[in-house]
């Protein structure tokens, strides 16, 4: 069994999300949009073999869900079916976005761009679900975004912070985004703060950014947020999934509660 990463710039891969998936034995299979940026969206040899995976995995970037590049239509689309197939979809940040558009949500700038640790807070809803049970509020996490979304309809809301407020969600019972960086380790933080594509943004913010200021703590989290997630994954492989036929944006998928 093997989860597929779309991943959408090198530096932003599954990070922690990786042992919690060897540990289910998912293997991680990498779908790189930026080795075929330009390829067109009806080209069969642009679509990843995604019908084969238990489950799929939408990374981060630093392109907006709005932006109009083939591989952004293409992961929609593909992000519509999977969920009519009624696949385990994960979305961090940008990935996040991409699923808010699916599910025919608006992604626009959010306030101000969110850099760094900041609290985030869980809804009632958060304490109830599969992955996040047991969270106490507030959790220091790791943000890099300057965009946000809308509650998809139908969608249930999951986490918030001060700066932004829909900071995570879950559709049905195995589709979540995540805005927020569970992902991250000390490693990746600061290999984000040396890259070219994201020196803008390190130009806006107060203060350096300190990689292993809450890392522990967010590893721990990570640790039992991805391992309830792989574990979703594990348990749906095998059962029989619906035609994957496209959700309408003006129309998604009902939720269905957990």
């Amino acid at each position: 069994m093997h989860v597929l990463v779309f991943r959408h710039v090198p530096f932003e891969d599954a990070g922690l999300i990786a042992p919690a998936l060897e540990a289910h034995h998912l293997r991680i299979e990498y779908a790189d949009a930026f080795r075929s940026p330009g390829a067109r969206i009806d080209s069969p040899a642009a679509e990843p073999d995604w019908r084969s995976a238990a489950g799929l995995l939408f990374m981060g970037g630093p392109m907006s869900a709005n932006d109009d590049l083939p591989f952004i239509h293409r992961e929609i689309s593909i992000i519509r079916q999977a969920l009519a197939a009624r696949l385990p979809v994960m979305g961090v940040c940008l990935g996040a976005q991409l699923l808010a558009r699916a599910l025919g949500a608006r992604v626009y700038p959010n306030s101000v761009k969110e850099i760094g640790w900041a609290p985030v807070y869980w809804t009632e809803a958060a304490r109830q679900d599969r992955l996040f049970a047991g969270f106490e509020s507030p959790e220091m996490l790791f943000h890099w975004h300057g965009e946000t979304f809308d509650l998809p309809e139908g969608a249930e809301w999951l986490a918030w912070s001060h700066a932004c407020r829909h900071q995570a969600f879950r559709f049905g019972t195995s589709a979540y985004g995540l805005q927020f960086h569970l992902e991250v380790t000390p490693e990746m933080i600061a290999g984000w703060c040396r890259e070219d594509a994201n020196a803008g943004d390190l130009r806006e913010i107060s203060a350096p950014i300190d990689p292993i200021a809450h890392s522990d703590r967010l590893r721990a989290l990570a640790a039992t947020v991805f391992d309830r997630w792989a574990g979703l994954v594990a348990a749906e492989e095998g059962r029989p999934h619906h035609s994957a036929e496209s959700v309408n944006p003006s129309c998604p998928l009902r939720s269905e509660t957990v």
